[in-house]
């Protein structure tokens, strides 16, 4: 097996003005607290929050180009947001490997979104597997 408990992957990933638009343009979700600033800050925020789903893209990222090896798909994934996201937030990713299942060619991470201040964005868990 390439990997072992306790290895750790780390990337940053920015949420653009360009991410965030085409997000919207693929998925047309126009919820005014992603689109609306006045909106959003009277929902007591600091401006339009970015889509959650945009972290998965990020995880999906992870797994299909940055592990050692592209003979990857995803089990299963988990993710709890924690903190707003907001336009071009620098977020600082880790996922540190917890647990691997050479029975059935399984690897799951733990993982979490930090911003520059160093507040979880959001964190979870995703399990690959391995092809043979």
């Amino acid at each position: 097996m390439i990997f072992k408990v306790g290895d750790t992957f780390s990337e940053q990933f920015v949420v653009s003005a360009e991410v965030h638009s085409q997000f919207i343009q693929l998925f047309k979700d126009k919820n005014p607290l992603h689109t609306d600033e006045a909106f959003a800050i009277a929902k007591g925020f600091q401006g339009r929050v970015m889509h959650g789903n945009i972290l998965n893209g990020f995880l999906s990222y992870f797994i299909g180009e940055c592990l050692p090896t592209k003979d990857v798909i995803i089990h299963s994934q988990e993710i709890q947001f924690k903190n707003a996201v907001y336009i071009n937030d620098a977020l600082d990713f880790t996922a540190t490997v917890e647990g691997v299942y050479d029975s059935v060619n399984a690897v799951e991470f733990k993982f979490s979104f930090k911003n520059a201040a160093s507040k979880v964005v959001a964190k979870g868990k995703i399990q690959i597997g391995l092809f043979k």
